[in-house]
């Protein structure tokens, strides 16, 4: 690969840029408008516009994006997360047109993007899954049939969702009856499309997902677990690795779970196995993510391994450099993402010039951004600015430095959710690794 061209935009955009470099390949960045004085246009070699500030004219403008590539004579593209990263139409346009797209093949995306075909495909190749349809349902009546062979609580989610969007828990018949045209009407406004299934609602779960790496070659190592069970309305706050309530011997049945995925799928470059574990340690597939994920770094800084440049590596044709008995894990590691936000409003989001900036460093201390002092947030994309990773000898180790550096980070002239964070690193039992996917309702007035 001589030149690649980053079809997004924010932190993960320089994430590439920066990688690419190291790696001694040329870049092209990709901006809308609003993205104007961005970073990653500054760092990249190359950037052309391709559109206004609306997504779906420029980020998510697949015409525009691949006649950034011609012009440019870039001859791949990486999506990083979020906006086409998981569009196999993209991935199919990219291949149509002789530039490599760095991910798996679009017939695996729109394989594994489909949530219920996914977990029919895993069902058959022996791997838990959680208890719900076979595929799509047919209608209402399928749901409420379902749902009383299943028992309630259950969850209704976009076929083709993700990030959240497009998923509704419901306690009886009634609420199934209200939720299901809500979701259906979800799920064609943030996916174009309004197939639903449903599955049993797994109570105060685990969540904890697999990073993988498959070569073209039938080679693939898993890098352990990352623990994403804090969330706000299915969107992740914080990670970390190990998980505080994976052992040895749970460590290596999801790894496994997770290679069956990949070879089931017939899965090339990097990807996420997303299971749910329950309180008897019994886990469950939830989801394929044919992506790099937002918290890679963790799993990075836990294996020494940099996910984009071997995600570069494979998309280029070279052999798995790794077998599964060389890696170690090291240590432990958090991330906090942090947005641009007021957690006292409801999570209201908070653009704006920045106009004063610190951002914290020291022993084991990373920051993933693309923010500067002077920089105008705009208002037309996802509130995360910035992802402070602190990695240390153990999990109280890494729990002190993340403290330390959420006390140093300052960021001036916008709202962010960092006192919020600082909140749930000093919970006890955060600190006791004492948590579910229930703990931010549960702890609401605290952490506000």
């Amino acid at each position: 690969m001589n030149k690649i061209l980053v079809a997004n935009r924010g932190e993960i955009a320089v994430r590439i840029i920066r990688a690419c470099k190291e790696m001694n390949i040329k870049t092209v960045a990709v901006y809308s408008e609003a993205d104007r004085d961005s970073l990653h246009i500054r760092l990249a070699d190359e950037a052309i516009c391709i559109g206004p500030a609306e997504s779906i004219k420029s980020y998510l403008n697949v015409k525009n994006i691949l006649e950034a590539a011609n012009i440019t004579g870039a001859d791949s593209i990486h999506p990083g997360f979020g906006f086409l990263s998981e569009n196999s139409n993209f991935a199919k346009m990219c291949e149509e047109s002789n530039i490599k797209f760095i991910g798996p093949s679009y017939k695996v995306i729109e394989a594994m993007g489909n949530k219920s075909n996914s977990k029919e495909t895993m069902k058959k190749a022996g791997i838990p899954v959680i208890p719900g349809s076979n595929g799509s349902v047919k209608g209402l009546a399928d749901c409420i049939e379902i749902a009383e062979k299943i028992g309630y609580p259950v969850m209704l989610k976009a076929s083709n969702g993700g990030g959240g969007k497009g998923i509704r828990v419901c306690q009886s018949k009634e609420e199934l009856e209200e939720n299901y045209k809500l979701v259906r009407q979800e799920a064609k406004a943030a996916f174009f499309d309004d197939e639903i299934y449903i599955e049993k609602f797994i109570q105060n779960p685990r969540h904890i997902e697999v990073q993988i790496l498959a070569d073209e070659y039938g080679n693939s190592v898993y890098l352990g677990e990352r623990d994403c069970t804090i969330q706000r309305n299915h969107q992740k706050v914080l990670e970390e690795t190990p998980s505080p309530i994976i052992d040895s011997k749970l460590r290596t049945k999801l790894g496994d779970a997770a290679l069956k995925a990949v070879k089931a799928s017939e899965y090339t470059n990097a990807g996420t196995i997303e299971f749910l574990v329950d309180k008897d340690r019994n886990f469950y597939f939830m989801e394929m993510n044919t992506r790099i994920q937002v918290e890679h770094p963790i799993t990075e800084e836990n294996t020494g391994i940099d996910l984009i440049k071997e995600q570069i590596r494979i998309a280029a044709g070279e052999r798995l450099r790794y077998k599964q008995r060389e890696i170690e894990f090291k240590g432990h590691t958090i991330e906090c993402r942090i947005n641009a936000e007021n957690p006292a409003k409801n999570f209201r989001p908070s653009p704006g010039k920045i106009t004063g900036l610190n951002l914290p460093g020291g022993n084991g201390i990373r920051v993933d951004t693309a923010i500067y002092e002077g920089y105008v947030i705009p208002p037309n994309y996802d509130s995360m600015i910035a992802k402070i990773i602190a990695h240390g000898a153990n999990r109280n180790e890494a729990i002190a430095k993340m403290k330390r550096a959420l006390e140093e980070l300052v960021i001036e002239g916008i709202d962010t959710n960092v006192d919020f964070l600082l909140n749930i690193i000093k919970n006890l039992d955060f600190i006791r690794g004492n948590y579910d996917t229930s703990f931010i309702e549960k702890n609401s007035t605290n952490l506000l």
